[in-house]
């Protein structure tokens, strides 16, 4: 089992940069987890947006976010990160922080069991 709650969100203009926090409890402390961001905008499909190996650290991006927002996580903290810069008013969703009990970072939902509550993003022009 792996409990998530997101903190972070908020409403920012185009062009700045907002931090979101994934606080995970439970067994991260397995060998094979990894942690998700996923973004669902109004009247759209989730999707993904940037995942991460707790125990390996290796990441892997949408390509809509590359270049523009990165993941990363804090061991001592349990803690998963998304930092976003240069946001655009398309990056308007809320987002989701999900865990998946496995090595390989999905970009699929379905593969991911457990879910955080999400976190408003709103991105003004």
């Amino acid at each position: 089992q792996v409990q998530l709650v997101e903190s972070g969100g908020g409403l920012v203009q185009a062009g700045d940069s907002l931090r979101l926090s994934c606080a995970a409890s439970g067994r991260t402390d397995r060998r094979y987890t990894t942690v998700g961001w996923f973004r669902q905008a109004p009247g759209k499909e989730r999707e993904f947006v940037a995942g991460i190996s707790w125990s390996y650290g290796s990441t892997y991006y949408a390509d809509s976010v590359k270049g523009r927002f990165t993941i990363s996580r804090d061991t001592a903290k349990n803690t998963v990160y998304l930092q976003m810069n240069s946001l655009k008013p398309e990056d308007t969703a809320v987002y989701y922080c999900a865990a998946d009990l496995s090595a390989t970072v999905h970009t699929t939902d379905a593969f991911y069991a457990y879910w955080g509550q999400g976190s408003q993003v709103t991105v003004s022009s």
